[in-house]
């Protein structure tokens, strides 16, 4: 069952009603969307390709049509709103910069399409320049910026005239690692010292959780679920947001019994593991258990966990401050382990025997993901 979201009891500032959107008629791009964006908060619609989030902001920008349903903005249906009269703010992946424009000029385009006075279009370009901090470089032209530096024109020019609401697609996909962690940072700084409604969009689960007070996490048109970066990592509602979010072991199994949040599921090797039902059908139904690396412990560790397996060393990879373990569990199983250095007490080796503990209280037992 796909999480939309309900009343937060703080005000909404964007808001999706049964939104749908189709292009041929048949297949749905974005299916009976209801969503609440908070005002002033930073909302990230992450999913995978053709997932709909992109769909939903191009809909709130006003570049797409909804086939059906309303999305208001402060109250008022935007439906049939032109893109430049929504007081949105937006940032691309490409920048859109205009290459034959100086930076400042650039900045001052939104303003004098608005028609304002030329010294209030002076005053607001200075003040969008010192806010990204490139207040030297309004005469440079955008060909003479770093891909950081263009980002950031880009980001100022959506923020210069004072939007209510501020839309970014992918906005740092074309930045390396290094420059796009930067950036993450960078543009959440600015969020909180403004206040504005921010819309990110990214497939970059990693991004996501740097930067957002929620996320809405989509599949195949719907929103599996909406929550903080935390409780998205530590409480997937379901195993498409398991395994979608950070990384997941996740094994196969059948629901024996349940007790209230707590449940036993049997393993196809038979050994029964105790585990939160966090959303399980009825007993003797398919079901899979999800734990992240890091919550697997080894060897002497193990003693103290409800479960408990033996296994093999199947690989292993040296990532400075831990060692990813590929276990073997037998039964075509498997797990990875992701082990600080400074547990590991002795240097392990491929082919060698290993106790592993998992608590129950970070096995989450789920529905399998329905199949396309």
């Amino acid at each position: 069952m796909a999480a939309q979201s309900g009343s937060t009891g703080q005000e909404a500032h964007v808001t999706f009603t049964r939104v749908q959107k189709t292009y041929d008629g048949e297949t749905l791009i974005v299916r009976d969307l209801n969503l609440e964006i908070r005002r002033g908060e930073f909302l990230t619609l992450l999913g995978p390709s053709g997932s709909g989030k992109t769909t939903c902001l191009m809909m709130l920008a006003g570049f797409e049509t909804p086939t059906s349903g309303e999305i208001r903005v402060g109250g008022t249906v935007i439906n049939k709103v032109p893109p430049h009269r929504r007081n949105i703010g937006m940032v691309f992946q490409n920048y859109a910069l205009f290459p034959h424009m100086t930076v400042a000029e650039n900045l001052r385009f939104p303003l004098s399409v608005r028609k304002l006075p030329a010294a209030d279009i002076d005053a607001k370009v200075k003040r969008a320049l010192v806010m990204v901090r490139l207040e030297a470089f309004g005469n440079r032209y955008p060909q003479q910026l770093s891909g950081g530096q263009q980002q950031r024109i880009a980001l100022a020019r959506a923020l210069v005239f004072e939007p209510e609401l501020v839309l970014m697609d992918e906005p740092l996909g074309a930045l390396d690692k290094q420059l796009r962690e930067h950036m993450q940072i960078e543009i959440k700084h600015l969020h909180d010292s403004l206040g504005i409604t921010f819309v990110f969009v990214t497939h970059d689960q990693g991004e996501a959780l740097t930067m957002s007070d929620r996320i809405a996490v989509f599949d195949r048109g719907e929103i599996q679920q909406i929550d903080s970066a935390e409780c998205l990592y530590e409480e997937p509602a379901n195993a498409f947001v398991a395994g979608f979010i950070g990384e997941s072991n996740t094994l196969q199994g059948t629901l024996l019994e349940r007790n209230g949040d707590a449940c036993a599921i049997r393993l196809p090797s038979g050994a029964v593991v105790q585990a939160r039902a966090a959303d399980v059908g009825a007993v003797g139904s398919s079901a899979v258990v999800s734990v992240r690396p890091e919550r697997i412990v080894l060897n002497g560790a193990s003693a103290g966990c409800e479960n408990r397996f033996s296994a093999k060393v199947k690989e292993l990879i040296y990532q400075g401050d831990h060692v990813r373990v590929q276990l073997d569990l037998g039964n075509q199983s498997s797990l990875m382990v992701k082990a600080p250095i400074s547990q590991l007490s002795h240097e392990l080796r491929p082919e060698q025997p290993i106790e592993v503990g998992i608590p129950a209280a970070h096995l989450r037992a789920l529905a399998p993901t329905p199949s396309a």
